[in-house]
Parts: C-alpha cells; sequence; structure tokens
C-alpha cells in the first residue's frame, strides 16, 4: 500500500472534512487515528474515519490532484465521497485491530 493517495478523512458525524496527501496510507491514518499530532486540524476536530482515497504512480501526480480538490467546493468533495463510498463507511476500519 506504499503508493501515493490522496484522501479525505471525516469526523462520526460527516460534519468536517479534511483532504491530504501521502506516500504510505496506511501509516497516515494510523496517524489521524492515534492524533499523532495533537494540535494538528484532524485531531483538532476529531476528523479520523477515512471515507475516500484514491492512489497514484507518482507522488507528483498525488500533489496535483489534491491541489485540484482542496481548491474544488465542498460540494464537489461530497459529490466524489458519494460516488465511490456512499454510505460514508470507515474504509480504513479492519485495517488495524485496536485503537
Amino acid at each position: 500500500m506504499n503508493q501515493s493517495s490522496v484522501y479525505i478523512i471525516t469526523n462520526k458525524n460527516n460534519t468536517v472534512l479534511y483532504t491530504g496527501v501521502t506516500s504510505d496510507l496506511l501509516k497516515r491514518i494510523y496517524e489521524h487515528k492515534t492524533k499523532l499530532y495533537k494540535e494538528s486540524f484532524s485531531a483538532r476536530y476529531n476528523c479520523n474515519k477515512l471515507v475516500f482515497y484514491t492512489n497514484f504512480d507518482s507522488i507528483f501526480e498525488a500533489i496535483e490532484f489534491e491541489k485540484k480538490m482542496k481548491a474544488g467546493s465542498r460540494a464537489k468533495k461530497i459529490r466524489l465521497i458519494k460516488s465511490a463510498n456512499s454510505e460514508w463507511k470507515d474504509l480504513a476500519e479492519s485495517w488495524f485491530f485496536e485503537i
């Protein structure tokens, strides 16, 4: 799973969206779920539910896609999430045993 990825995480009520890019999705989602960076946006707003991700062969492609997503509206992000994950399930729910 060490491809470059763009992802969206949210809180339990799906009210806050955080978009990120990483070269190690498993590690990065673990960091969000455990609030490794206590002062970060995702920790402050309890964003730890992975609702969307897409992989790229190159980190440069991933960064370009992330920039487009961040420049887009919230409505566009919601449409993207619903097209891939209509129930807003935590796509990383089974990745970790206990957190």
